[in-house]
C-alpha cells in the first residue's frame, strides 16, 4: 500500500527549506564593518559599527554587542556611533540581523588598548643579598616578613623557606620529578605553588610545608605566575589573560587582559602584588609590568636592563636561563626585592620614575 503527503505539507516544507536556505546565503553576504580613525584601538575612540552589505539585501533591523553588553541598535542597515571603554584586550563585537522574522549572529575581534601611554621608570639598587644560583626561581614571595621561594624544572622543582639576608635555605621540600614548579602566593596560612603543564597545583601548610592538597586547573592549560590581593589569587598562564581564581575553590571565575595604549601583553610570568597593583615579569625582558587589576591597564614599566650585569655568575648562565623572575614586596617594611633564574644574588631596590 503506498502513502501519499498531502500536497499542502510537501509545499510548506519545501518552503521552509528554501527559506533556511535563503537566510544562510543572504547570512554568508553580509558581515560587520568597523570604522576607526586609529590603527590602534584606544578606551574612548570614536567608532562607527555598520553592517558591510554589498547585495542591499533588505535588513529590518541589527543590534551591536560588545563582549555580550548590548551596545544599541539601528533600523536597516544604518551605522551607530560608540565608544568602548572596556573590557580592555581581545573581545569580540557582534552584531545580531533580523530578517523577515528571523536572526543571526555576524562578528568580528577588536583590540580595545589603554588610552594613556604607560609611565616609565628606572630603579636604584638599594642593598645587596646572597642568593642560590642553583634556585632557578619561578615564584618569590613574603609572608610575615619570611621569604618563601618557588623553583622549576623537572626533576628539580622546589619549594622553600629562606633567610634572603643570608641566602640560606632554612627549609625545602622536593616536588615530585613530574613537576615543573611555577609561581607561589601564600594566603591565610596556606602556599599555592603552580606547576607548568601539569593542569594542576599544590597547597602547603605554610608552617611546616607540609603538602595538603592539589587544584586543577580550569580553562587555563599552564601555570605561570601567582599572586593575591589578601582576598583573591590571580594567575597567569602565558597567554594574554590573568585569571582570577576563587579562594576556597581555586576556580578560575574570570579574568582580565594587559594591555597597553598599542599592545596586548603575553608571556606574564611572576606575579606580585605591590600596594593594589600587580607587578609582573615578562618572560625574557629585562623590565617588570605596572598592572590595574580591575582595569588591565599596564600603567608603568620598570625598565631593569643593567641588573644581571651586577651578578657574579652572569657569564656562567646561559641565554634565556639566567633572565629576571622574581618579584617580592614586604608590606611590613615596604621593601621591594627582585632576582631571576639562577642568580647569585638578590637586589633590594627602590623604583623612581625615568
Amino acid at each position: 500500500m503506498r502513502f501519499y503527503k498531502p500536497l499542502s505539507i510537501i509545499l510548506l516544507t519545501s518552503t521552509l527549506l528554501s527559506c533556511g536556505d535563503s537566510l544562510e546565503k543572504k547570512k554568508e553576504s553580509i558581515s560587520l564593518q568597523i570604522d576607526s580613525k586609529n590603527e590602534k584601538i584606544q578606551a574612548g575612540d570614536a567608532l562607527n559599527l555598520k553592517l558591510n552589505n554589498p547585495k542591499n539585501i533588505q535588513i529590518d533591523s541589527v543590534q551591536y554587542f560588545y563582549k555580550n553588553q548590548k551596545l544599541g541598535s539601528s533600523a536597516l542597515s544604518e551605522s551607530i556611533s560608540i565608544q568602548l571603554q572596556k573590557p580592555l584586550g581581545r573581545n569580540m563585537l557582534k552584531a545580531k540581523v533580523f530578517i523577515g522574522g528571523e536572526s543571526f549572529d555576524t562578528q568580528k575581534e577588536l583590540v580595545l588598548h589603554h588610552d594613556k601611554a604607560p609611565k616609565i621608570y628606572t630603579y636604584e639598587v638599594v642593598n645587596t643579598y646572597p642568593h642560590d644560583s642553583n634556585a632557578f626561581t619561578q615564584g618569590l614571595e613574603f609572608y610575615n616578613d619570611t621569604l618563601y621561594e618557588g623553583t622549576g624544572r623537572n626533576a628539580q622543582s622546589t619549594l622553600r623557606k629562606v633567610n634572603y639576608e643570608t641566602g640560606e635555605v632554612l627549609q625545602k621540600v622536593k616536588l615530585k620529578d613530574i613537576y615543573f614548579g611555577e609561581g607561589i602566593s601564600i594566603l591565610n596560612d596556606k602556599i599555592y605553588q603552580l606547576t607548568w603543564r601539569s593542569g594542576e597545583g599544590i597547597i602547603y601548610d605554610v608552617n611546616n610545608l607540609k603538602k595538603l592538597k592539589t587544584f586543577s586547573y580550569s580553562e587555563s592549560k599552564e601555570g605561570w605566575g601567582l599572586c593575591n590581593d589578601g582576598e583573591k589569587l590571580y594567575k597567569s598562564d602565558g597567554t594574554e589573560k590573568i585569571w582570577i581564581l576563587n579562594p576556597e575553590t581555586l576556580e578560575e571565575e574570570s579574568y582580565f587582559q594587559p594591555v597597553t595604549h598599542t599592545s596586548l601583553s603575553t608571556k606574564l610570568n611572576e606575579l606580585e602584588w605591590v600596594e593594589g597593583k600587580i607587578y609582573a615579569n615578562t618572560w625574557q625582558k629585562d623590565g617588570i609590568a605596572i598592572i590595574n587589576p580591575i582595569s588591565g591597564a599596564i600603567e608603568g614599566i620598570i625598565d631593569m636592563r643593567g641588573l644581571r650585569d651586577q651578578l657574579g655568575n652572569s657569564k656562567n648562565i646561559a641565554g634565556q636561563e639566567n633572565v629576571l623572575n622574581g618579584i617580592a614586596y614586604n608590606k611590613t617594611t615596604k621593601k621591594l626585592y627582585v632576582t631571576g633564574k639562577n642568580w647569585d644574588k638578590l637586589f633590594e631596590i627602590k623604583i623612581k620614575e625615568k
